[in-house]
């Protein structure tokens, strides 16, 4: 059986399909051909291998990664929520669904949410903040800080 019939079973990776991976977190455009070369293998069992990666669910989706500051976006802030259990998920679907989120984390105390928002300027995060944290009963405490210096930061990888 493969890992496609139990979603929660992790895929069997060997050293071939981490190298695989690592190749296409570094640029998802590369071709097999490419792939082939750099591995010692023939393009159809890079692209066979590639397959398998993306059927077993290892792979979810291939993206491109945009440069918020070319966007305009060079406010980043990283806010930790701690929400009324019982309304955890109901807020942070509501987040999730704004255009400032860029990425949200339930965590594991099942009360505090992780939330990483990409703004143009620090009114508009003044706005969002106040239009989607401010005001809502159910979110009991705010920790905010705006991101000052990138020193590491992922370019793909797993998802986390």
């Amino acid at each position: 059986m493969t890992a496609r019939h139990h979603p929660h079973r992790a895929a069997v990776m060997d050293k071939l399909d981490n190298a695989l991976l690592n190749i296409l977190i570094k640029d998802s455009r590369t071709s097999f051909a490419d792939m082939a070369r750099q591995l010692n293998i023939s393009r159809a069992y890079a692209r066979a291998r590639v397959q398998a990666l993306v059927e077993s669910g290892v792979i979810e989706k291939f993206t491109a990664v945009v440069n918020p500051e070319k966007l305009g976006k060079g406010v980043s802030s990283f806010v930790d929520l701690t929400v009324a259990p019982h309304a955890i998920e109901a807020v942070a679907e509501r987040l999730a669904s704004t255009l400032e989120v860029v990425s949200l984390y339930i965590m594991s105390d099942l009360k505090s949410l992780h939330i990483h928002t990409l703004t143009d300027s620090l009114e508009s995060f003044d706005a969002f903040v106040r239009e989607h944290i401010f005001n809502h009963p159910e979110i009991l405490s705010v920790d905010c800080k705006a991101l000052m210096t990138r020193v590491k930061h992922r370019r793909g990888g797993a998802r986390l």
